[in-house]
């Protein structure tokens, strides 16, 4: 079987190209030009060059392939404009579903990976309860807006597209960057934690993410929407409390502050991050995302209808992945 891994070179499309290789699939990992291969080193990888950004160059791109699943993989968690959310998530999907469409590519099924960030804030009155996808997203993010919208094409396309989504909560392990901060803050001696109310928070490892993908590809619906979560919930401070663990516990300050304190930071973070033109990851997305206090969800329908069968807690996860940072001198 022949498949083909968008953001291939990107933290979870990485791990989902190691894992097609381990199948047997005939691989190929869709780059930019631009893209890093420091994670793509297999000499089994098939690479190719897709512009997500134009649908006619994609067609000439894919004419002539002939994939029979598609995971997409590629996007962007966090930009200086937020409207290249849009172009990039939202536009980038249009323009690979519009063409595959067009050449006519034999797909038996296409992946989008999509996130937990689409519902937003919902069901934060206690106690908690886990969302479900009956519920209506109601995203408060331009990240969860632009998967939204990516997601309600696939709907629009469910006739010419056999397709599936997967919406992972906080996805981290080897290779994940923004998680990566709270560890390098931890190994320098401070944690920083905000809000008093109780907050809910739900993780999902990397290769959880990937098994349920390969399980989609294999079981799953045409049409159907999967939350992935390690199912188990979480309080807001046990992340740092694992990582602090796993680095020898070094002594450290844990400052906790009012949300309003948060708002100030991801304000100057964003209003610098325009000034100097890079990206940061304490931004007006970034305070949506961490005052949000219920991110329960239920991943039942993954487990009794594909199989899904989380085999990484936090602990777990979180020894693997500092151990990772570690031996590749992260940190």
């Amino acid at each position: 079987m022949k498949i083909l891994v968008t953001g291939a070179s990107g933290f979870i499309g990485s791990f989902i190209v190691e894992e097609a290789l381990r199948r047997g699939f005939d691989t190929w990992a869709a780059v930019r030009g631009s893209s890093s291969k420091a994670y793509l080193q297999d000499e089994r990888i098939n690479f190719i060059e897709l512009n997500l950004s134009s649908k006619a160059q994609l067609v000439e791109q894919l004419r002539g392939q002939a994939f029979d699943y598609v995971v997409h993989a590629a996007g962007v968690t966090k930009c200086l404009d937020k409207q290249d959310f849009f172009r990039i998530n939202t536009e980038g999907t249009k323009n690979l579903v519009d063409a595959l469409v067009e050449v006519g590519m034999p797909l038996k099924r296409l992946v989008f990976v999509s996130s937990l960030s689409i519902f937003g804030a919902i069901r934060e009155q206690q106690p908690y309860q886990e969302i479900k996808e009956t519920d209506t997203p109601q995203p408060n993010t331009a990240y969860g807006r632009s998967k939204l919208a990516a997601e309600q094409y696939l709907e629009q396309m469910a006739s010419r597209v056999p397709y599936i989504i997967v919406r992972p909560t906080g996805v981290y392990g080897p290779r994940e960057k923004d998680y990566f901060i709270m560890a390098k803050s931890i190994k320098q001696h401070s944690d920083f934690a905000v809000g008093y109310k109780r907050q809910d928070i739900t993780f999902v490892y990397v290769k959880d993410v990937v098994q349920a993908i390969f399980l989609a590809l294999d079981k799953g619906e045409n049409g159907r929407k999967y939350f992935l979560s390690d199912g188990k919930v979480y309080q807001s401070e046990t992340f740092s409390n694992l990582i602090h663990q796993e680095l020898g516990c070094p002594w450290w300050i844990r400052i906790k502050a009012p949300i309003w304190v948060l708002r100030v930071v991801t304000f100057f973070g964003e209003y610098i991050g325009r000034l100097t033109g890079k990206v940061t990851a304490l931004n007006n997305d970034k305070y949506n995302i961490l005052r949000q206090r219920n991110w329960r969800c239920d991943i039942q329908p993954a487990i009794s209808e594909l199989g899904y069968k989380p085999e990484y807690d936090l602990e777990r996860g979180v020894k693997e992945t500092i151990k990772w940072y570690q031996d590749n001198k992260w940190l």
